[in-house]
């Protein structure tokens, strides 16, 4: 089998492994109740999978994707202005404990920078534009995430959150992966074995989001009984964010007067949210366990099942909208 082949069998059927990873890692978090010692392999997991991700954007692309200003501004206005409008209100629902609110609004402020491309390809919107523009996602919630918790914390921010982690995400989970996907890329345009090394890194996106999916499940499963009731008390508000926010994202889009699957693109960076980037930031947090990360991965299960509905319907969505301004 070729890696031609072998990369697009992973890429038709990696929402089925991403779900099996999840499966597959709470079944052995029952049964070995010690994976929260997993937790320490999240960070380089993490840098890894956002490395070979970084790598599938060639730098040519990324220069277009800047150049692109409408995509671009929608999806930073969608993220930016739009998206954390929305979490203003929700945390009128968010319980008063300043750990629980601060989890919540962790995952919810930070929009997703990986499998939401898988999701938003499957759905029909242009996850190529998506993918381009996923450096300056992550560079803007880096710089942004702590700018929007102290507006919506207030005096509680103060002493829950720490700008050691966001510098050590910049530098390890954006700097990092960005400047080694450039230079292999450039070794891959100069070389014969560069260009084996980067074929054989482009399979394995796949693989590292599950894998960082299946550590982060596994490392924090033991810990949701522990705070259940926390739980039940933030997944009400993700399923009222994940009914709004594409609807949001595309209302945006239309505003920016996007084609119809760039609107689905703004629409799926909407509601697809960045916990496996944040959680190591809500773990650092003092007193974090088990509270924080067990509020962070339920957001995680809320969402996996919501993008299941999001391909069905969102092209639809734009379908309708489509001829209805014709």
């Amino acid at each position: 089998m070729s890696i031609v082949n072998l990369r697009e069998i992973l890429e038709t059927r990696q929402i089925a492994i991403y779900f099996a990873a999840v499966v597959l890692a709470a079944v052995f978090a029952w049964l070995h109740p010690g994976t929260a010692t997993l937790a320490p392999a999240i960070d380089p997991l993490l840098g890894f999978m956002l490395f070979v991700t970084f790598l599938q954007v060639p730098l040519m692309a990324l220069r277009q994707a800047l150049s692109n200003m409408r995509f671009l501004g929608a999806v930073l206005t969608a993220n930016f202005v739009a998206v954390p409008l929305l979490v203003a209100a929700l945390r009128l629902w968010l319980p008063d404990d300043p750990l629980l609110r601060t989890g919540a609004l962790l995952v919810l402020l930070a929009p997703c920078i990986d499998y939401v491309v898988t999701f938003a390809h499957v759905g029909r919107a242009d996850a190529r534009q998506l993918l381009a523009s996923t450096p300056v996602l992550l560079a803007a919630q880096m710089l942004l995430l702590p700018v929007f918790l102290g507006l919506f914390l207030g005096d509680a921010a103060g002493g829950l959150v720490q700008r050691e982690p966001f510098v050590h995400a910049f530098v390890w989970l954006i700097a990092v992966p960005l400047v080694l996907a450039g230079v292999c890329q450039a070794w891959a345009a100069r070389a014969n074995a560069g260009r084996s090394a980067v074929a054989v890194l482009g399979l394995l996106p796949v693989p590292a989001t599950a894998a960082v999916l299946f550590v982060v499940v596994a490392a924090v499963t033991p810990q949701l009984g522990q705070a259940l009731g926390a739980v039940r008390a933030v997944v009400p508000v993700y399923v009222v964010f994940a009914v709004i926010a594409p609807l949001l994202g595309w209302c945006v889009a239309r505003g920016w007067r996007l084609p119809a699957d760039q609107g689905r693109a703004i629409a799926f960076s909407s509601a697809t949210r960045n916990s496996l980037v944040v959680l190591p930031l809500g773990m650092a947090i003092p007193g974090a366990v088990p509270l924080i990360p067990a509020v962070i991965v339920a957001q995680t299960l809320v969402e996996l099942v919501s993008e299941l509905v999001y391909v069905k319907l969102l092209p639809c969505l734009g379908r309708r909208l489509a001829l209805a301004e014709r």
